[in-house]
């Protein structure tokens, strides 16, 4: 499988319906393993961070979870198939998992979200077990692991956001007597409803993060650290063609 190498990240070249086959292939190993999906933001926080840029690239499969991210590799002349959002992988792995009574923990956000989400993905994939729910906030270390290795999930959805969820998860691998642990950022708000997708057409037009940022506000202090990824991904591409 080929990798591709983006401001020292190593990520995985696949497309969703690929990057969801090799999770099923995880999951079905038992390997305890962590999939971690950054994006531009979490790229440039990892490029002034050591621990978290080790983390991602320790994890069994790193799939690229922004536009910035897929740009980038082209500017380097090394294309990604695809951008691989975490909330539509996850919701894929969720449906695949559906159709062979497959089981969820989630991890994360504030307890009426996280119940709320629970409840969401309960109905929307009818064949899933939810075998657990904690939220991202209040927990002991001890009893939520023993609670994870109690319920034995297929699937733990880890939503604690960069940096937290990625450095948690390369602490708990081969801890945890689960299938696979994915860090998917906000899905659990958005699964709850608590956080809504840009409608297709920003989609399409791959400007999510500017309708996320307008929605958000508070998403515009992020902007700094996507103009450093910006240009690093430039300065990038300057070496490679000087």
């Amino acid at each position: 499988m080929s990798k591709i190498n983006i401001l020292g990240i190593s990520f995985d070249n696949l497309s969703k319906d690929e990057a969801v086959k090799k999770a099923l292939s995880l999951i079905a190993g038992k390997s305890g393993d962590y999939i971690c999906t950054p994006n531009s933001v979490i790229l440039s926080m990892a490029g002034e961070d050591e621990k978290l840029k080790n983390a991602i690239n320790s994890s069994a499969m790193v799939l690229a979870d922004g536009m910035g991210v897929v740009a980038a590799s082209k500017i380097r002349k090394t294309p990604l198939k695809e951008r691989v959002a975490g909330i539509d992988f996850a919701a894929s792995l969720l449906y695949e998992l559906s159709l062979i009574g497959g089981s969820v923990f989630l991890f994360g956000s504030l307890p009426n979200v996280a119940n709320k989400a629970a409840e969401n993905i309960s109905t929307a994939f009818p064949g899933i077990i939810i075998n657990g729910v904690s939220d991202g906030y209040y927990y002991d270390e001890q009893e939520l692991s023993a609670k994870i290795n109690e319920a034995k999930p297929d699937l733990l959805m880890v939503c604690l956001g960069a940096p937290k969820q990625e450095m948690w998860m390369q602490k708990q691998r081969g801890k945890l007597k689960i299938g696979i642990m994915a860090g998917l950022g906000g899905s659990i708000d958005v699964f709850a409803g608590e956080s809504k997708r840009a409608p297709l057409v920003w989609q399409k037009l791959r400007a999510e993060w500017l309708y996320r940022m307008i929605k958000e506000p508070k998403r515009f202090m992020q902007l700094p650290m996507l103009f450093k990824f910006i240009c690093r991904a430039t300065v990038k591409r300057g070496e490679r063609h000087g």
